[in-house]
């Protein structure tokens, strides 16, 4: 048994001569070719963008499409003879609403910090681009508008719209009766003031032939000004409180033209003064429309920014002090 089982192990491992020259030589090269991949290392991927080496590649690769898009943008309005645009011509172009993100918004968008010296490179890029949106919408050159906006718009502020409406006065609009509501300020103090027209008598016309008894003068309508429910003369003693309150109504040369009933509220009888003057110049010119320019000159509709200066420390009131004994 001893015999058979030897025997029976040398059959099974032994191989052919041929078979066992031919494995020893694929190994041979398969050794070779990974000696040779050992010596000349790992195959090189040649970068994405030539900025792949520097330390904020998506940044300068920002920068140098942007720079491509304005020398483009630029040979394309000089093949049509829009640059360079003459001195009066640039004048007469739309004024620039141009709102880009923020310095943490493009830094995001570029993924690296953003400071101000980068900030700045890149603003002026785009506000060249803006220069050339408006030429080419101006000119009425409807491609060259389109792919200028495409790239703009991938850098302008979501909050767009919200800034460009800021210090726009809402019109007053007058209701039904034809009445105006407005809102006047002046420090503390708050009014809201109500407007409306005095109606004219209406002319009643004699008939020819017929003589009248007496002759009746024309009847002057009469105005009234109530502040919280109250004349004007009983609610603000002072001739001057007075004087300011109708100096809106004499400067437009419309006094005895208007009703008028305000709420006021807080404040002393000076700031109530100066904001019933506001909202009674913000009413005049919701119902004259011509006397803006005039009361914008008067600063008539604008608030009045002056405030009273806090009490400081130390010190009686804002700036008086008390009085300084030496013993």
């Amino acid at each position: 048994m001893s015999l058979l089982r030897s025997t029976a192990a040398r059959t099974r491992f032994s191989l052919p001569a041929t078979t066992s020259t031919h494995f020893r030589s694929i190994q041979t090269a398969t050794n070779r070719s990974q000696d040779s991949d050992r010596r000349q290392g790992p195959v090189k991927v040649s970068p994405t963008s030539p900025s792949f080496y520097t330390s904020r590649p998506v940044f300068y690769d920002q920068v140098a499409q942007l720079e491509r898009a304005i020398a483009t943008t630029g040979a394309a309005l000089r093949r049509a003879q829009l640059l360079p645009l003459p001195a009066f011509a640039k004048a007469s172009l739309p004024p620039p609403q141009n709102v880009w993100q923020s310095k943490e918004e493009l830094g995001e968008t570029f993924k690296t910090k953003i400071n101000l010296t980068r900030y700045r490179k890149i603003t002026t890029l785009l506000n060249e681009l803006s220069e050339f949106h408006r030429i080419a919408n101006a000119a009425g050159v409807a491609d060259i508008s389109q792919k200028i906006h495409a790239v703009v718009s991938l850098f302008e502020s979501d909050k767009k719209e919200a800034y460009l409406a800021r210090g726009k006065k809402k019109p007053v609009v007058l209701d039904a009766y034809g009445r105006s509501y407005t809102l006047g300020k002046r420090k503390t103090s708050s009014a809201r003031v109500w407007m409306i027209p005095v109606q004219a008598p209406e002319l009643t016309t004699v008939p020819e032939g017929a003589e009248s008894k007496k002759s009746t003068p024309p009847t002057v309508p009469m105005t009234t000004i109530l502040v919280n429910n109250l004349p004007l003369n009983e609610f603000f003693p002072l001739p001057a409180d007075r004087e300011r309150v109708t100096r809106p109504l004499k400067v437009a040369g419309l006094l005895g033209k208007f009703n008028v009933f305000a709420i006021v509220r807080s404040g002393g009888t000076t700031g109530q003064s100066g904001a019933l003057a506001h909202g009674i110049s913000k009413g005049i010119v919701a119902h004259e429309p011509a006397l803006e320019v005039l009361f914008k000159k008067a600063k008539l509709t604008r608030r009045d920014p002056r405030m009273v200066e806090r009490k400081k420390t130390g010190l009686a009131k804002a700036r008086k002090a008390y009085t300084w004994v030496k013993r």
